[in-house]
């Protein structure tokens, strides 16, 4: 708690006082701070500009001409144009665009962006950091080294970040402990404590730092860390764990307290880890901590840190329809700071205080708590970032608290996402440094409890908000956080119950009655081969002919069954899966060898199928007459009739349950035919649509080998429709054989056919590489490449081609490959034996074609299953096999680009038009690429796979698809007859009044 009057009134004493001394220094007029503040107070003012500025500040490293420099800015700027002061605007137009002066532009704004950065970040390499830390302790001020640069990629930049640490640790201790001893930050109140303070992020430890993986996750991050805690113990340095993003919280805190409990760290007191504040749950984590180091016997330090990441968590939140995991208020995150505040002062024995704020409230409440309990000055400490609230520190110092400043250290490239993020804790809203430095908050508003902020700080520091709502319109599924145990432990309970229900049969259901046939098809594990998953039926010509029988003769009642019945279904169906979320994740685990999380966002997209269309369905039959008087005008939908529905192994259960329940809803029958290698998750759907109160006959499951009952399915006079998804052979083959019309059939075969694609993602030559990389990657490789929406081609800038082409190469080599039951699976199987072959095929021909860059090595795995490891293929010709067949596996091309011209033109040269993808942070490119990228779904600056219902609505067009977009306000339409009744309501002259 914040504590009684007494507390609060000790409180506002050291916050006016720390006021008080702050006021009576100053910065000097017209030197370099006084321009940097000038600077900040520029961007602060308009929330338009300051993101333009910052987008330029992140690109600028990528750009080394003059005139892109200057285009950049041009096209930054221009966009906010109206915003800017009238000197801005004529500077802006006159900008020259070429000759030196063009390039005086630009080193100027190299130089002015260097400068502000140096302003955040202690230097590029250990000769400037001795530098830096000597003028620090000259002001009495401790340190604390930061590596810069966000998660690592790659396990070679893991190496690097590793081997970094070490050098630092190195290059600094002998130096740093060899001056001479300042008792304010070199002693607490037991004795001396270490000189050189070294801050360590686990994610860059490792490439695939994943929470889905906490064990495997734990063993990779120790292989590197323990090298460097054996040094820093070596050399008597000090260790602090940095907490990063939420996800990574409870795995970080797992590692923390697994190595520091180990008999050979037991007995360190010199180790701490931060805490943030804004985390709802983190009350919990400190207790634990606490808990856990009274166990250990050596108390640990926690650095107490409001959090730097609350847009990304609230903005993550709302994309994923996840809980948001941070307070939405201030008042709330800084309240909870404080109670924080005394439980680590109450708990000083185990858990040792470093309080990391620039609040004065913050500052103040923890001054006078300590005091309250009687705590010594030296046994904690403030922290407080580099190159920030200067004035602030040197109060502390006077008032004899010790202070370490949080110093970042590094290049300027991997640096500048800290210095956004600094810029942007400096600039936000409701910073703390803004409202008493800039907008001059009175003191006593800025020292108020937080506690009674509560009625007058009601709103919330962003818009943003979770989309989960009561209000009845559609919301997406939210896929599931594997950062949560409770998630991880569901999935591994239902990979336990699952397996042990592997080998039963699975019917024909025909008419609602379950048909045994006398042969089956043996679905297999494609990660064991020895597996049998299920045995399904293998259905005949005769039981072809008798499900479109059972599918007619059902086609009358259901069609009469009212629209909001036919919905409820679907509903009911969405209510099943929603229950046994986990048990159809493992069979697709299984079955289709899909990874955790690739298996659960295909039940997700099948619960937002069923939802979605139901929506869609009482929308459509609810549209308004046209009536006039003396007229009556119905516009109304009826369903085709029977509808043969073929869907792929990939998405077993969501593209399967789309075209289903898109037809189904409409008042259609359906022969539901799955394929061979995924008809078991199709049984399952059957199962489920049979609960959720499908009549017999309107849903009927034929499984089957295509070649064998396909023709009778999809030529057949009683069927009206066929909905496919598959190859573009097997697609064009259905099309032109629906177009022959035999006598005895009464209507136009209607046929909708997703088939597939050569998908690109250009890279331009300004994006960010850490952002393209990892979605090519994750585009190329997610579930082995076997989505019709997944990056096979990534067409890349000449200037940036080789630095790009490297570490997409390390990055695919840092990738794991297992069975995809293991959760830190990246890479498993392919589905059979005859994709694996056709997948080597392609690698062969490839290898004839196009250099191979990086061939992966599936190992023993190959003999357990269907492994293929990822290929990437370098200096690939636009006219090559592999950069115009779709493959199907994980195989990347890699071609070279002179200009985005030629880059949209090798884009748009193959016959498909599914998914494609720019990385880029030209306005103007980006701007071109919506407009003469030719693919029906386009990502910037994402992955291009993973299409969410009614938010991307997913499909095609050129040779990728028959169709309109599944998921999308018009796909139900193509399952409908659209019909108008006119009734002239005029009898002897008069009227009933128009309704």
């Amino acid at each position: 708690m914040s504590g009684g009057p007494d507390l609060e009134s000790l409180t506002r004493d050291y916050g006016r006082e720390i006021f008080g001394r702050i006021a009576t220094g100053g910065t000097f007029p017209f030197g370099p701070a006084w321009w940097d503040e000038r600077l900040m107070e520029w961007t602060m003012a308009d929330e338009a500009v300051k993101v333009q500025l910052f987008r330029f500040i992140d690109v600028l490293p990528m750009l080394h001409d003059p005139v892109e420099i200057g285009r950049h800015l041009r096209e930054y700027f221009g966009e906010v144009n109206g915003r800017l002061s009238g000197w801005m605007r004529l500077g802006l137009r006159l900008m020259p665009q070429r000759g030196t002066a063009a390039a005086l532009v630009a080193a100027l704004a190299h130089r002015s962006a260097e400068r502000l950065a140096r302003r955040f970040i202690a230097g590029t390499n250990v000769a400037e950091a001795l530098h830096t830390i000597a003028g620090l302790r000259q002001r009495n001020l401790g340190f604390t080294i930061d590596l810069l640069g966000e998660a690592a990629i790659t396990e070679l930049e893991s190496d690097r970040y590793r081997d970094e640490y070490l050098s630092l640790i190195d290059g600094l201790c002998p130096e740093v402990n060899a001056w001479p001893e300042m008792p304010l930050i070199d002693r607490d109140d037991v004795g001396p404590i270490p000189r050189v303070n070294i801050s360590v992020k686990f994610s860059s430890l490792y490439s695939q730092f994943d929470p889905i993986d906490p064990e495997g996750t734990s063993r990779a991050v120790l292989k590197r860390l323990r090298p460097i805690l054996r040094l820093a113990r070596h050399y008597g340095a000090f260790v602090n764990i940095d907490m990063e993003q939420h996800s990574f919280k409870d795995v970080t805190l797992k590692i923390f307290r697994d190595v520091f409990a180990d008999d050979e760290f037991r007995d360190w007191p010199d180790v701490g880890i931060a805490i943030q504040a804004y985390l709802k749950n983190c009350r919990q984590d400190v207790e634990d901590l606490a808990r856990w180091a009274e166990k250990r016997g050596t108390p640990v330090w926690v650095r107490l840190v409001k959090g730097a990441y609350w847009d990304y968590e609230t903005v993550m939140a709302a994309q994923q329809d996840w809980p948001v995991p941070v307070f939405e208020h201030k008042w709330e995150t800084d309240l909870n700071y404080e109670r924080l505040t005394h439980f680590l002062l109450k708990n000083r024995a185990v858990l040792r205080p470093a309080f990391g704020s620039h609040n004065v409230r913050s500052l103040a409440h923890a001054l006078a708590t300590a005091d309250a309990f009687n705590v010594p000055p030296a046994s904690y400490e403030f922290q407080m970032l580099y190159g920030m609230a200067d004035p602030m520190k040197d109060v502390l110092v006077a008032l004899g608290r010790r202070l370490r400043v949080y110093t970042p250290y590094g290049q300027l490239l991997p640096g500048m996402a800290y210095l956004v993020r600094r810029l942007l804790e400096n600039t936000a809203n409701e910073s703390f440094l803004r409202a008493s430095f800039t907008e001059h908050v009175p003191e006593d508003r800025l020292l108020m409890n937080p506690q009674l902020l509560h009625p007058v700080d009601g709103k919330h520091r962003s818009e943003v908000r979770s989309q989960r709502s009561d209000d009845g319109a559609f919301r997406n599924e939210p896929v599931t956080d594997f950062s949560r145990e409770d998630a991880r432990r569901a999935m591994q309970t239902a990979l336990q119950q699952v397996k042990g229900q592997l080998g039963r049969t699975y019917p024909l259901v025909i008419g609602g009655k379950r048909i045994e046939t006398t042969s089956t098809i043996d679905s297999l594990n494609p990660s064991r081969i020895t597996e049998i998953v299920g045995r399904c039926g293998r259905a005949t010509v005769a039981h072809a002919e008798q499900a479109i029988a059972a599918a007619k003769a059902a086609f009358h009642d259901w069609w009469a069954t009212p629209p909001s019945s036919r919905a409820a279904v679907l509903q009911r169906a969405a209510a099943i899966m929603r229950r046994r979320r986990f048990e159809l994740s493992a069979w697709e685990v299984y079955e289709c060898a899909k990874q955790w999380r690739e298996a659960d966002a295909d039940v997700a997209e099948a619960i937002d199928f069923c939802e979605y269309y139901a929506h869609e369905m009482l929308r459509l039959a609810s549209l308004p007459h046209v009536n006039v008087p003396g007229e009556d005008n119905a516009f109304v939908y009826e369903p085709r009739g029977v509808t043969v529905v073929i869907a792929p192994w990939n998405f077993p259960l969501a593209i399967l349950c789309g075209m289903t329940t898109a037809s189904l809803v409409t008042g259609n029958t359906v022969i539901m035919k799955p394929a061979e290698q995924s008809a078991v998750v199709g049984a399952k759907l059957m199962e489920i649509l049979q609960e959720a109160g499908a009549p017999p006959g309107t849903v009927n499951y034929l499984s089957g080998i295509g070649e064998e009952i396909g023709p009778t399915l999809t030529g057949h006079t009683d069927v009206a429709m066929v909905a496919f998804t598959g190859s573009r052979g097997v697609g064009l083959l259905i099309n032109r054989e629906a177009a022959v019309t035999p006598p005895n059939q009464d209507h136009v075969k209607r046929v909708i056919a997703e088939m597939g694609g050569k998908n690109a993602i250009i890279v331009d030559d300004d994006a960010d590489l850490d952002e393209a990389v990892n979605g090519v990657v994750g585009s190329a490789f997610g579930y082995q490449g076997q989505k019709c929406s997944a990056c096979s081609r990534a067409i890349v800038m000449e200037r940036l081609y080789d630095t790009f082409l490297a570490r997409l190469v390390e990055a695919t080599r840092s990738l794991t490959i297992a069975p995809a039951e293991e959760p830190g699976c990246a890479v498993s199987a392919v589905i059979d034996a005859d994709a694996r072959d056709r997948v080597l095929r392609y690698i062969e021909k490839g290898k004839s074609e196009a250099r191979l860059a990086y061939a992966g090595d599936p190992g023993p795995l190959a003999a357990q299953g269907y492994f293929v490891a990822p290929h990437v293929f370098a200096d690939v010709n636009p006219q090559a096999v592999i950069a115009q067949e779709e493959i199907f596996g994980p195989v990347l091309a890699v071609l070279k680009a002179r200009d985005l011209n030629h880059a949209l033109e090798i884009a748009n040269g193959t016959p498909y038009a599914l998914t494609g993808g720019i990385y880029s942070r030209s306005p103007q490119n980006i701007a071109r690429a919506k407009r003469e990228f030719q693919v029906g779904n386009l990502y910037i600056n994402r992955k291009i796979t993973g299409a969410l219902v009614q938010r991307q609505p997913f499909g095609g067009f050129k040779m990728s698809g028959i169709g309109t977009k599944a998921g999308g306000p018009d796909y139900l339409l193509q399952f409908l007859i659209p019909r108008t009744i006119t009734e002239n309501t005029m009898r002897r002259g008069f009227a009933p009044a128009v309704s």
